[in-house]
């Protein structure tokens, strides 16, 4: 199994960016789809992005495209999402989690999950 924790999240005023880091424990993370989810007080936890195994196909929710970037380093058992041109809206707790299947941007189909870092954008 793999454990997961992120950091870097924080205040910022929109228009600014952050740097979102999950670091991974375990020895098969660099098997494992992992993405970036989101949840705001009083709605549902939300895909924001994902990525192969190998980093070679990624995904973006569309209210986030262009903005934001999902990267990965397997060596280094991390992955990353830079968020710039933030916006109020942005605002969340944001949670990096990883899935054996690659194919679904549900919850449900994610197997662990970190334990969530805050992101607010002020306006």
């Amino acid at each position: 199994q793999v454990q997961l924790v992120e950091s870097g999240g924080g205040l910022v005023q929109a228009g600014g960016s952050l740097r979102l880091s999950c670091a991974a424990s375990g020895r098969t993370f660099g098997s494992y789809t992992m993405a970036w989810f989101r949840q705001a007080p009083g709605k549902e936890r939300e895909f924001v992005a994902k990525i192969s195994w190998s980093g070679g196909y990624t995904k973006y929710t569309d209210s986030v495209k262009g903005r934001f970037t999902i990267s990965r380093d397997n060596a280094k058992k991390m992955l990353y999402l830079q968020m710039d041109s933030l916006r109020p809206e942005d605002t969340a707790v944001y949670y990096c989690a990883g899935s054996s299947r690659f194919g679904s941007e549900s919850p449900a189909t994610y197997d662990f999950w970190g334990q969530g870092t805050q992101v607010t954008v002020s306006s």
